[in-house]
């Protein structure tokens, strides 16, 4: 799941921070009425209003009043230990994976391979579904990137929005928001992987393969949408730096990312962003905002339910350590339609590309068994397709064998390096690869005549 965050939170420290009027030269200062500071040359504080001006006294339109102080006020003081936490546990999951595959920096790169992601719950349909019933890649996926720069993205994103909402609402609160709305990302995105309906325009939600989803984005774009229905709510009184990025100052940036993610929607999980920036909404429509001062009289169910959230984000990374070296399950394969028993091929075959590379250039035979399973199992969409899954199932054989009789060195000792296969299997290996492609050019084509 790649994001488009980091669009939408730049434009909103644009937004904030950015001067009322031209720069000129001087220092920065620091606003007397509520402490933010101010760039230099700026008249007005960007936060609460009240003028910067020290040789005239400010208009009675620039004092700030008691309201926006405490919008002011609960954006500079509240602390956002929460946004630390969660950036910090993100950076310790990758670490964690980078370790796994290997160490190298073209994984860093290139993205984890299939194993390691769903090792460490990235969201897979067939893996939720039954008979296996993995229920708690509805949570992990949110913890977890595919590379470096998926990583970079999403955590400057977060270390950019997150102080925010977390200051606004307070811990507990955003550690509920941002729970539920990362998980109501990742249901939309099971919910959309519907090949009959991924055609057209639809395809910018709707999913044709079952494949894996990652990613911190939908719980950002719940944050988001949390501010976008806080600046509606109290657009009356937010000082003016504060309309300009919340509520309808968002709707430009908002659109922006959804035209992105229509470009890139073949590897942009659009229907999780919008599940966490519809979820994100609606949790702001009806949680209340309590401002500094105010009465807290749902303080304690709202720590229950951080202490709940956090909880289930142990329970759920402990099935993950529990089932980190179980052998992956068989794929669940629905078979209605002309066009289902074509994608269940694909996705199968895609699976099988996969082991085979990790059996030609890691010696690793752990997937070996049930991917042989699969290959037998799925149904061909033509006689060809038939015939190219029995060469696989042949060739699996083959190099399974050489790999075991000439394991790689330990990946613990020096760069990891390919089994000492034949070469006249290397090579039938990619004359397979080259009639496969070949085949799927032409199924492609067919199925959308």
């Amino acid at each position: 799941m790649l994001c488009s965050c980091s669009i939408t939170l730049v434009s909103l420290c644009v937004l904030i921070n950015k001067s009322s009027n031209s720069n000129t030269a001087g220092r920065p200062t620091v606003c007397s009425s509520c402490g933010a500071i101010v760039g230099a040359g700026e008249p007005n504080c960007g936060v609460c209003g009240a003028s910067t001006s020290t040789r005239q006294p400010a208009t009675r339109g620039n004092v700030p009043d008691r309201e926006t102080l405490r919008f002011a006020r609960a954006i500079l003081n509240r602390p956002y230990k929460f946004t630390i936490a969660f950036l910090i546990a993100n950076l310790f999951v990758f670490l964690l994976m980078w370790e796994s595959d290997g160490l190298t920096s073209q994984v860093l790169w290139k993205g984890f391979s299939l194993p390691v992601l769903l090792a460490y719950g990235a969201k897979m349909n067939s893996y939720i579904a039954g008979p296996n019933h993995e229920w708690w890649r509805f949570v992990t996926p949110m913890f977890i990137h595919v590379n470096l720069l998926h990583l970079l993205v999403n955590m400057y994103s977060l270390w950019m929005i997150g102080p925010y909402v977390e200051k606004l609402y307070g811990s507990a609160k955003f550690v509920v928001f941002w729970v539920l709305t990362g998980i109501a990302g990742v249901v939309a995105s099971y919910l959309t992987v519907r090949p009959n309906l991924a055609v057209g325009p639809l395809s910018f939600i709707f999913k044709a393969l079952d494949e894996p989803s990652a990613g911190a984005s939908g719980a950002l774009f719940g944050l988001v949408g949390v501010l976008f229905v806080f600046g509606i709510k109290f657009r009356h009184e937010l000082p003016e730096g504060f309309k300009r990025a919340f509520g309808t100052g968002l709707l430009p940036v908002i659109t922006i990312n959804l035209f992105i993610g229509f470009l890139g929607r073949g590897f942009i999980d659009n229907a999780a962003h919008l599940g966490g920036l519809l979820s994100g909404a609606a949790l702001a429509l009806v949680v209340q905002y309590r401002r500094p001062g105010e009465s807290q009289g749902s303080a304690i169910t709202w720590r229950v339910l951080q202490v709940a959230a956090v909880g289930l984000l142990v329970l759920c990374f402990y099935k993950v350590a529990r089932n980190f070296n179980a052998p992956p399950p068989p794929l669940v394969l629905i078979q209605s339609t002309p066009r289902d028993v074509f994608l269940n091929y694909i996705q199968v075959m895609n699976h099988s590309h996969e082991t085979i590379a990790s059996v030609l250039y890691e010696s690793d035979v752990s997937n070996v068994d049930p991917t042989v399973k699969n290959l037998e199992a799925v149904a061909a969409p033509d006689p060809r397709a038939d015939e190219l899954r029995k060469r696989l199932i042949e060739l699996l054989a083959k190099v399974t064998t050489q790999a075991v009789a000439s394991p790689s060195p330990s990946p613990t000792v020096g760069p990891r390096r390919g089994s000492k296969l034949d070469e006249k299997v290397i090579k039938e290996f990619e004359s397979w690869q080259n009639d496969y492609n070949a085949w799927l050019k032409t199924a492609v084509q067919n199925l959308n005549q």
